[in-house]
């Protein structure tokens, strides 16, 4: 069995540009700049997994033709993660009003569910605005083991996002990471291994950034884990791709949107 794993998003929270074509130190001829919020898409002959689905959502699945959509998993609560889940309703309809399942922490679909009501519980009108959302939080026996959706495996593990604790996905050789703040050892041991690490590093050369990882830190974490190549993400509007490309080490790469890993099972 092979795995595709794309890209849709690799932007922070205010994606590149931000709200008023605001560049930073982007470089906006580079097309590589142009981010969208954090979304990856993992597929299978058969599945199509989601993680996060932010305010960029339709615009990124239309970007990279992704036409269906079998199951979410959420990293975290936050809006630049969640607040596109609205969209979800196109497939729900589209797929015969089957029920899509939603994967995440308890604490993040109690709080997803109580801004999205009706998508995990029905509006006003039953037929128009029922429920699509099928919520499966995962229970503490099954972080750090490995589950199965359909045909695709995945390994969920928890990280301190400073704010709360978000979870990372470990698909075969392929872990992500978004978003973080620090690992400890029981996330290490899990993507330890891993060929391909996709990693928050929004926390960018400063280390006192209280809810992402600055790129020191990411270093440090490889040298445990490992990873042939690691691309960072989630990046904002201080981080231009060509300078990212110059001074990264060695292995490490600035990641875009866009961006295909094919893994052989």
């Amino acid at each position: 069995m092979s795995l595709k794993l794309t890209i849709l998003g690799c932007g922070n929270s205010s994606g590149v540009p931000a709200v008023g074509n605001y560049w930073g130190d982007c470089d906006p001829n580079e097309p590589k700049n142009r981010r969208f919020k954090c979304c990856l898409a993992v597929q299978s002959e058969k599945t199509t997994i989601i993680i996060d689905t932010g305010a960029d959502f339709r615009s990124q699945m239309n970007m990279f033709n992704i036409t269906n959509l079998d199951c979410v998993l959420y990293t975290h609560h936050h809006g630049d993660h969640s607040n596109g889940i609205d969209d979800i309703r196109s497939f729900y309809f589209r797929n015969n009003r089957k029920m899509i399942p939603c994967y995440a922490s308890k604490s993040t679909l109690d709080e997803i569910s109580e801004r999205f009501k009706y998508l995990f519980y029905g509006g006003n009108h039953s037929y128009f605005y029922p429920s699509i959302l099928e919520p499966r939080p995962f229970k503490d026996n099954q972080y750090y083991k490995e589950l199965q959706f359909n045909d695709i495996s995945f390994i969920p593990f928890e990280m301190d996002h400073g704010t709360c604790i978000s979870t990372g996905y470990r698909f075969s050789d392929v872990s992500y990471c978004v978003d973080m703040k620090r690992l400890d050892d029981k996330a290490l041991s899990i993507i330890k291994g891993s060929r391909i690490w996709i990693v928050d590093g929004a926390g960018y050369n400063n280390p006192d950034n209280d809810v992402h990882v600055d790129l020191e830190t990411i270093f440090k974490y490889n040298e445990i884990i490992g990873a042939d190549k690691v691309y960072i993400s989630s990046l904002s509007t201080l981080m231009d791709y060509q300078t990212l490309l110059r001074n990264l080490p060695k292995g490490f790469f600035p990641a875009y949107d866009g961006l295909t890993i094919d893994i052989k099972k």
